[in-house]
């Protein structure tokens, strides 16, 4: 890479131990996604994708808030008061590209740290992560229907893909909000931990991530989201040419070493241990 970097002002990078903490950075918006933060993200992703750096990607917020969604002002009225379809539909396409499209399908392992408000818009790129960790009083909420609105963009299909109708319903129909806690029951997210907590939990979850074979890891994710909509039939096609497609690509032979270590060695006991790339 070269010295200059994709992000900048609205977007942070840190790395540390193969982890991408990737921060949204408007705290004095509660991180709500404007037109540049949304194109700083289409080219950190595509930046990171590629960055032996960053084995797993943290998203999270400066602040107190993880994001309160889309920018009213910026990402509607100005656009909308432009009067111009072409800048509609490219601020549009920014925003989609990365909170859903490139992020649910990124080949390396996501996962949202959830450290303060999450409001709105916000919830598709929480949902897109492979994984979520919330702090125990975050406060989440689809406040549209106060202001007269449906949910916006896909968010209610993302409600779709992670929790139950009734959950769903009650949230969108009503306005109120709830708590980490709550959206850890609901399985809006893995796991809702104390504040104090939050970060270190996050990072003991991806440096376990990290550790893992990255091929494997990738088939097996990809495998899951893209099976799960097809037919038995289809997916057991699909997932054996995962699996050949993973053994071709592991330049590590991760199936050979753990079934040696399994059946050989007795040194790998699965469900207590993973097996070891040494």
């Amino acid at each position: 890479m070269s010295s200059e970097t994709p992000w900048g002002n609205t977007v942070l990078v840190e790395f540390d131990e193969g982890i991408a903490w990737v921060t949204l950075n408007r705290p004095e918006k509660r991180n709500a996604m404007n037109p540049t933060l949304n194109d700083e993200m289409v080219r950190t992703l595509d930046a990171l994708e590629g960055d032996p750096r960053c084995k797993v990607l943290v998203l999270t917020g400066a602040g107190e808030s993880w994001s309160a969604g889309m920018d009213l002002k910026e990402y509607f009225r100005e656009v909308d008061e432009s009067g111009d379809p072409a800048l509609q539909i490219r601020v549009r396409r920014a925003s989609a590209e990365w909170q859903w499209k490139r992020l649910a399908n990124w080949s390396k392992p996501t996962i949202a740290m959830v450290n303060g408000w999450c409001f709105g818009g916000a919830f598709t790129p929480l949902v897109a992560c492979d994984l979520a960790i919330s702090d125990e009083q975050a406060q989440y909420g689809l406040s549209e229907i106060n202001w007269g609105i449906p949910p916006g963009g896909v968010v209610a299909r993302a409600l779709a893909a992670t929790v139950s109708q009734r959950d769903a319903l009650y949230f969108i129909m009503t306005g109120e909000t709830f708590d980490g806690r709550r959206a850890a029951e609901m399985r809006l997210v893995n796991e809702a931990v104390p504040a104090d907590r939050l970060r270190e939990r996050t990072r003991e979850l991806a440096l376990k991530l990290a550790s893992m074979n990255p091929v494997v890891l990738r088939t097996a994710k990809v495998g899951y989201k893209v099976s799960r909509d097809m037919p038995w039939e289809h997916a057991e096609d699909y997932l054996y040419a995962k699996l050949e497609q993973s053994q071709f690509l592991d330049e590590a032979n991760g199936r050979e070493k753990g079934m040696t270590q399994f059946l050989d060695e007795k040194s790998y006991r699965p469900g207590l241990s993973a097996y070891s790339n040494d």
